[in-house]
């Protein structure tokens, strides 16, 4: 019994601390599970065109993005468009001033441009909490559901991360403790019946176990709060479980996760596995073009038989590392969202520095590209990323029959010292009322 009444207080102080987090993180996961289809239906003139023809090259379209603003860096963009109807999106990062040594301070870091004619259609910052408009709602919910829009400070753009990180590890250490607490106090068998034990587990302990699957809508508001609360934790335990530990393992993925994987199992590090992260303010400057590593990689990719074309290409300019995306078009989630094959460069002497490829590798190498895969549901395809909207709606359910549960026996208990001051009841001190 005082290990149950340890837990039960763990548990309490676990879900006061993480309940505002995982209400927002479960609210706004259930959205963005769509996030493209709403940001496209909210943004067509960003996202469509009526123009018809023959596309630019988009490393030419890059460059016309840099002419056009010197204080940007094209950062990331697709080869082509996904259909004749469709714009190109370009990811562009802030160069370095050089009378400041810092970076340039832009109002957006995503460009759109008309492939045909190269007519810029609109930009916008996917990173900006405020204002919220129509054409950023969609981004601002995607980072405030794993990083809650936290800015840069100290140096480093991290601390959201860290911080739902943290809330992700005791939310999936409480998983095993709220499960605990949802089995029955089990009852001494008599010494005397030498049956009463097989009956009080094979019997007595199920059946009174079945009550905490069922909600007794019977029942005082209280108790079907609470009855809502344990039911929907049982029957979606499995995927709380996924979804909590997927959190943590995306969040603190290089701080955390990665180095534990190391130390249980064989895991074959990515190029950025391999570097330290530079400085915000001191990026590395490649040396080489977008259109000189691609080639590198279209032609290392058909030495390696693979079938499909380079689909998008991007640097990283705090690990100076190139990376080109290779799919065919609209597939550029990969196969069961793990994301498509890649080639990494380096962006200093465009050496090859390694490759990724879905589903492959080691069984550690796997169950890391399988924790975005489970987390978004894409693992699934579409019914796999309905049930992980429907998850964000019971998550946030939980939340909030979580803390009406505290509200209720924290007033509860005031209420009984109080009531015990007024009666003069020396066993409750006075100052219970300040509580």
């Amino acid at each position: 019994m005082f290990a149950r009444a340890t837990l039960t207080v763990l548990h309490r102080w676990a879900g006061l601390i993480t309940a505002l987090f995982l209400f927002t993180s479960g609210i706004t996961g259930a959205v963005i599970s769509w996030d493209h289809e709403l940001d496209e239906m909210l943004n067509p003139h960003l996202f469509k065109t009526s123009m018809r023809g023959n596309p630019i090259p988009s490393v030419e379209l890059a460059r016309l993005i840099e002419q056009r603003d010197p204080r940007v860096r094209v950062t990331y963009f697709p080869l082509r468009p996904k259909t004749e109807a469709d714009t190109i999106r370009f990811f562009v990062a802030p160069r370095i001033d050089a009378a400041t040594g810092k970076r340039f301070l832009l109002s957006y870091n995503q460009v759109f441009l008309n492939p045909v004619t190269g007519e810029e259609l609109g930009r916008r910052s996917s990173t900006a909490a405020w204002p919220i408009t129509r054409e950023n709602v969609v981004s601002v919910l995607y980072r405030f559901h794993y990083s809650l829009q936290i800015p840069e400070f100290w140096g480093s753009n991290r601390w959201g991360l860290w911080l739902l990180g943290g809330v992700a590890v005791i939310w999936t250490l409480d998983c095993f403790v709220g499960f605990y607490l949802t089995l029955p106090v089990r009852r001494q068998p008599n010494a005397a019946r030498p049956d009463a034990v097989a009956k009080v587990l094979n019997r007595g302990f199920w059946k009174r176990w079945k009550s905490s699957w069922l909600v007794k809508t019977s029942a005082s508001r209280y108790r079907i709060n609470f009855d809502l609360h344990r039911a929907f934790g049982l029957w979606t335990w499995g995927l709380l479980f996924i979804i909590a530990f997927t959190s943590f393992s995306l969040n603190l993925y290089r701080e955390v996760f990665v180095p534990v994987l190391r130390t249980v199992s064989s895991y074959t590090p990515t190029p950025y596995d391999q570097r330290k992260p530079a400085a915000l303010d001191r990026p590395i400057q490649p040396k080489l073009s977008f259109a000189e590593i691609i080639g590198r990689a279209d032609d290392e990719a058909r030495r390696r038989g693979w079938k499909t074309t380079a689909g998008a290409a991007g640097y990283n300019g705090q690990y100076g590392i190139f990376s080109v995306r290779f799919y065919d078009k609209g597939e550029d989630h990969g196969i069961g969202g793990a994301g498509p094959s890649q080639l990494y460069y380096d962006g200093l002497d465009g050496r090859l520095l390694g490759e990724k490829r879905p589903w492959t590798g080691t069984a550690a190498d796997m169950f890391a590209q399988a924790q975005f895969p489970l987390h978004s549901g894409r693992i699934l395809g579409l019914p796999g990323r309905i049930l992980i909207s429907f998850m964000g709606l019971v998550v946030a359910v939980l939340s909030v029959t979580g803390f009406v549960i505290w509200w209720r026996k924290h007033a509860a208990r005031a209420g009984r010292k109080r009531r015990g001051v007024m009666n003069g009841n020396p066993g409750v001190p006075a100052a219970a009322l300040a509580e």
